[in-house]
């Protein structure tokens, strides 16, 4: 048995299967050409919106939620950091995690292992959350005419925004004053 060799599927034509005629030679539209695949994405990446490495937004219809309105209400204009808003996140993330600790273990806001990660950190992170308001302050622009409550509650995050950095702004005088 162990000389034995697997047999393999035979491979049937159609016109070799018993009452084949009786099925249709090809699909429908079969006898056309199939579309040029370059043509196709040519035409889909033409958007004045789009940049290389850029993620490409879907442009689909907005889904209607159950009490009837929008579930959203789709970005038109890309905000300018686009794909930056993330990595400057992530150096704002990372010096404040420093700052945290080091306020959190004993240091003083007058040391440098505070005063360094909040000057480099405060930068990027003022920059985010100016990103972050815009976009958020476009969504209420964009609300306000269909679902009133709906703008009022990102209203308040814009709000939220605002009054974080004031928060941000406070730590960086208190430090650089210390």
């Amino acid at each position: 048995m162990s000389g034995e060799q697997p047999t393999r599927p035979r491979i049937v034509r159609p016109d070799q299967i018993p009452g084949a005629e009786a099925l249709p030679s090809a699909l429908p539209g079969a006898e056309e050409e199939a579309p040029d695949a370059g043509e196709l994405l040519r035409g889909v990446l033409v958007d004045e919106r789009y940049e290389p490495g850029m993620i490409m937004l879907d442009r689909q219809p907005v889904p209607v939620a159950p009490d009837g309105l929008p579930a959203y209400v789709p970005e038109t204009d890309p905000t300018p950091l686009r794909g930056g808003f993330i990595y400057l996140s992530v150096v704002a993330l990372i010096c404040g995690t420093i700052v945290i600790s080091a306020l959190n273990l004993g240091a003083r806001w007058s040391e440098a292992i505070v005063k360094i990660p909040l000057l480099i950190g405060s930068v990027p992170l003022f920059i985010t959350m100016g990103e972050a308001a815009l976009r958020i302050a476009r969504s209420v622009r964009a609300w306000w005419p269909i679902d009133r409550g709906r703008a009022l509650f990102r209203a308040t995050w814009v709000a939220m925004i605002a009054a974080l950095a004031s928060v941000v702004a406070a730590a960086l005088w208190l430090a650089l004053s210390a």
